[in-house]
């Protein structure tokens, strides 16, 4: 029997898993969450970007496109490995509450943790392999973070000139000050990387896929705009010329400015996407399907000019098109990519995506817009082809029972109309089976979804400072019961890893019709 291609799995941090060390880790919750996943028929986990954290502490704005997060690092394995005590790692104040990430504490707390076991640690074979196979990004990224913690965490735009222009002299001087603390963050991405690959294999063995995210742009504090500012569109001192955002529209009259520095892609082309092609290769060494956020800004991007309080004046220009998926194609072959498609679709950004052939996104809570009344929206059901991905919710919309109550009675009764129930209590489960019984081959649940979780469990509100990215998930929320209740679900709507799909079904009546064709008998 053929592996099924309708598959479903769960939006679930990494950050947001269960623990006792104030954060989400590659920890036994991780495995257990793998278990239930198998337990529960599921073939997919979807992450956020595993890139470490910098202001605001979202994981799209991250000090590296290629680093993981240290603090996802498991302090327990350490102690297997002799590199950490219990009775140190327990003097740390983590946050006193469970089921919130106090990011504030986790910084204070984590490095220096992690500096005990680096104390400890005597260099190995599979640590210089490590290092050397991964230099061609480490060695920057290290010495950056090593230099931003000697100027006490400064951003790069403050940085004094000659260290920021990366002057040669100043640099060699730089490389011998901070040598230590620049192996001090190899070390990390070692144990990062080492843990993580763990956790992708057991995963794996288990017929679980890991969906990794990328944001297409870097942060500009980061050791990417720091080491290559050929790629982005800067001006001799460093500073942005333009930078990124979206276009005032009906739920944002100034727009969006996100601040991040734009690509230059006429180095790209003349690069062969040299960058683009490392990043994504470096991608699927850590997850098995990439989901690249803001799709669109491959084909257009919006351009706002450096120095702008709001969006309000910013130009739509042309992105790289295919060109850079050509390139990517040509160097590490055909790869599972989802493109984030939400948002204005125009004929230029639906052709690209055609050309592709990745999967689009598909949103359930945005299907049921004023404006799309007549059922004529792109997010309904009814509309869906088969090559998408689609979700209750992302990481970036209220939980399925926030956003229902937070709509308005119009709003409410067109839910509940398409769904065909008359109890406002039924929507969620009856909003997360649409998803699961839809033609789209891959359904993913954001895991609050599934527990019934309100607002209060949101990850994310696009656009504000605070607040953001620290739900986490209550120890024993998993039950047996509910990985019964999505299993039957999963069965139900031929979800299952080798359930019998009606491609299956086609193939044994041509293959009956031809053996009584020619008489042969099996």
């Amino acid at each position: 029997m053929k592996e099924n291609k309708r598959k479903s799995g769960i939006l679930m941090p990494v950050a947001s898993l269960p623990g006792p060390y104030g954060i989400g880790s590659f920890s036994k919750s991780a495995f257990e969450f793998i278990d239930f996943l198998e337990a529960s028929g599921q073939t997919l986990w979807q992450i956020l970007p595993l890139g470490p954290t910098s202001f605001g502490d979202s994981p799209y704005q991250s000090f590296s496109t290629f680093a993981g997060n240290p603090y996802f690092i498991d302090p327990e394995a350490l102690m297997e490995e002799g590199l950490l005590r219990k009775k140190e790692c327990l003097s740390f104040d983590f946050g006193s509450d469970p089921e919130k990430v106090d990011y504030a504490l986790i910084y204070k707390a984590r490095f220096k943790m992690l500096r005990l076991a680096y104390d400890r640690f005597e260099s190995s074979t599979e640590y210089e392999r490590f290092c050397d196979t991964n230099k061609y990004w480490l060695d920057d990224y290290a010495l950056y973070m090593a230099i931003k913690d000697s100027l006490k965490g400064l951003s790069l735009a403050k940085w004094p000139e000659e260290l920021r222009l990366r002057r040669r002299r100043n640099l060699i001087e730089a490389r011998r000050a901070h040598e230590d603390e620049a192996e001090f963050y190899r070390f990390q991405q070692f144990l990062f990387m080492k843990q993580w690959m763990k956790v992708k294999k057991y995963a794996n063995d288990r017929g679980i896929r890991i969906i990794g995210d990328i944001p297409i742009y870097v942060a500009y504090d980061s050791s990417d705009v720091w080491a290559e500012p050929g790629l982005f569109q800067l001006d001799k001192s460093l500073t942005p010329t333009a930078v990124a955002g979206c276009p005032p529209d009906f739920f944002s009259p100034t727009g969006q400015l996100w601040g991040n520095p734009l690509y230059n892609w006429e180095y790209h082309r003349d690069t062969d996407y040299r960058w683009w092609v490392n990043r994504i290769e470096h991608c699927f060494k850590l997850y098995d399907i990439v989901r690249i956020d803001h799709f669109r800004g491959f084909e257009q991007y919006y351009s706002i000019p450096w120095g702008d309080e709001t969006a309000e004046n910013g130009e739509w220009l042309e992105g790289p098109g295919y060109s850079v998926f050509s390139a990517i194609k040509s160097r590490i072959g055909e790869k599972p990519l989802i493109a984030e498609d939400l948002g204005l679709m125009t004929p230029g950004v639906k052709k690209l995506l055609k050309k592709t052939g990745f999967p689009g996104m598909k949103v359930l809570q945005f299907a049921f817009e004023p404006e799309d009344c007549e059922w004529h929206s792109p997010y309904l059901p009814h509309n869906f082809r088969r090559n998408c991905v689609v979700y209750t919710g992302t990481h970036d919309n209220d939980t399925t029972e926030g956003w229902y109550k937070s709509l308005k009675n119009n709003e409410k009764k067109a839910v509940r109309t398409y769904l065909r129930v008359n109890d406002g209590r039924k929507v969620r489960e009856e909003l997360v089976r649409m998803a699961e019984a839809s033609v789209a081959e891959l359904c993913v649940i954001p895991v609050q979804d599934w527990l019934g979780l309100g607002a209060e469990a949101r990850i994310n509100i696009p656009s504000t400072l605070g607040g953001n990215w620290d739900w986490r998930m209550k120890e024993g929320a998993l039950t047996d019961k509910l990985s019964s209740r999505i299993l039957e679900m999963t069965r139900l709507y031929g979800r299952l890893p080798y359930a019998e799909c009606p491609e299956d079904q086609e193939e044994k009546q041509e293959t009956g019709k031809s053996i009584k064709k020619s008489g042969r008998r099996s």
